[in-house]
């Protein structure tokens, strides 16, 4: 017994080594705890830094996982972040994603870019795949058959990062960019003098599974523009007289294409029905008083953004040069910031993606440009630039913006506002996933 005894006691090390050694593991299994949930806490904070305040959804809160955090996420987090958009709106989503981009990339994505060649050249794959331009505008010599269109557009998209808006003026009438493709299609005025929206609503159908057919996600159209005069903006592209005629027809032409998959593009904001001279070759100045913009020409862009089918909500407003001295008397349309945040925006209530008519025309080029045009459009409201032909006008206006947000005159605020703008819309148009970006 005695022998027993002095066997086991021997063997049993002293009271303060065994407290030494057991406080030993305690602290070691604490530590190697604090730093997996410090790993884990990064790699979530990495995933969902720039939510700006957006909670995410409870699906996500983290069950009983054991004795030790598992790292990154568990598998029921990692599919609650992959299907965010059913507790999140896409804008808040794409806040999301923009706030993991470069300054390149988010920059990139506020141009639409046009090519002076036929064919997918190394200028284009430039602006694509090193500018990371966020969209690409064709015009008719550029599509001469339905295979080269179809293929040129395809190279597009396997080259860019983002998938790209892919945009065409395919309005019907004079205003055509698929001829050598597709037979011609009845211009505006024609639908309306129909009698009959459900015209509009056919061709609308019909354009959108030919853009489609090709690659093509977005139309420059439907013309909103309600015709006071006969000038050069309104031959044949308008929807008839008076803003019911326009809202009725061009909604109804809008709504179907909407419906079948293609992004609609309302022009020319805040409108060219009273314009005598064409924007192209200089600046159109409209002398109507505030009452008259408000009930006519800004009259369809109200009720369209309000209506409450949301088929009828535009994808994409263009803004261009017009002068209206009754509610600007100092800035064009496109660059007025009381046109397009204080009556487009606040009042109107449009949080869409506003994209600028071309900046080279000379209502505007006569006065600014390209790269001054650019932060003016910016800073006013726009989101998405169109205008520069090739690199190097790229190039220059990237740089011009990139001056700006050093200077000052520019907020990256601002940048981010119209770059979350425009990947919400490519993400609500399903071009791409909605989900955070990869880190």
């Amino acid at each position: 017994m005695d022998t027993q005894m002095h066997s086991t006691t021997s063997s049993v090390p002293p009271l303060h080594s065994r407290s030494r050694r057991m406080g030993t593991a305690v602290l070691v299994t604490a530590l190697l705890l604090i730093i997996f949930m410090l790993l884990d806490g990064l790699t979530e904070q990495r995933l969902l830094e720039g939510t700006r305040g957006v909670t995410l959804p409870t699906s996500t809160t983290r069950l009983p996982l054991g004795p030790f955090v598992q790292l990154p996420l568990n598998g029921i987090q990692v599919d609650a972040l992959h299907h965010l958009v059913t507790h999140m709106k896409y804008k808040q989503l794409a806040s999301l994603y923009v706030s993991h981009m470069t300054l390149d990339e988010e920059l990139g994505q506020l141009i639409m870019v046009e090519y002076a060649d036929t064919y997918y050249s190394s200028d284009l794959d430039t602006m694509i795949s090193q500018l990371h331009a966020g969209g690409v505008i064709m015009y008719e010599f550029q599509m001469t058959s339905f295979d080269q269109t179809k293929h040129d557009i395809a190279l597009m998209q396997q080259h860019a990062k983002i998938p790209l808006l892919i945009s065409t003026d395919e309005e019907g009438g004079e205003i055509h960019r698929l001829l050598n493709i597709y037979p011609p299609r009845p211009s505006a005025i024609s639908i309306y003098e129909t009698g009959d929206p459900n015209v509009a609503a056919q061709q609308g159908h019909r354009v959108a599974h030919d853009l489609l057919a090709l690659g093509i996600n977005e139309n420059l159209a439907p013309d909103v523009d309600v015709e006071l005069i006969s000038g050069p903006d309104q031959a044949l592209r308008t929807f008839g007289y008076t803003p019911n005629s326009v809202i009725t027809f061009a909604g109804a032409y809008m709504r179907a294409m909407q419906a079948d998959g293609v992004v609609a593009c309302i022009k020319h904001y805040p409108g060219l029905g009273d314009a005598s001279i064409d924007a192209h070759f200089g600046l159109p100045v409209v002398e109507r008083t505030r009452e008259q913009l408000y009930s006519v020409e800004l009259a369809p862009y109200k009720a369209l953004i309000q209506a409450a089918n949301s088929l009828d909500h535009p994808g994409m407003i263009m803004s261009t040069d017009v002068l209206m001295p009754a509610i600007d008397p100092k800035m064009p349309g496109e660059l007025s910031h009381i046109f397009m945040t204080d009556i487009l925006r606040k009042q109107f209530g449009y949080d869409g993606v506003v994209m600028t008519d071309a900046l080279y025309m000379k209502g505007i080029s006569q006065y600014w440009s390209m790269p001054e045009a650019a932060v003016l459009a910016l800073n006013a409201g726009d989101d998405m630039l169109l205008g520069p032909t090739g690199a190097d006008q790229m190039t220059e206006m990237l740089n011009g913006i990139k001056v700006a947000l050093q200077n000052g005159t520019l907020s990256k605020a601002r940048v981010d506002e119209a770059a979350t703008r425009i990947i919400a819309l490519k993400m609500e148009a399903h071009l791409m996933a909605a989900v955070p970006p990869q880190v």
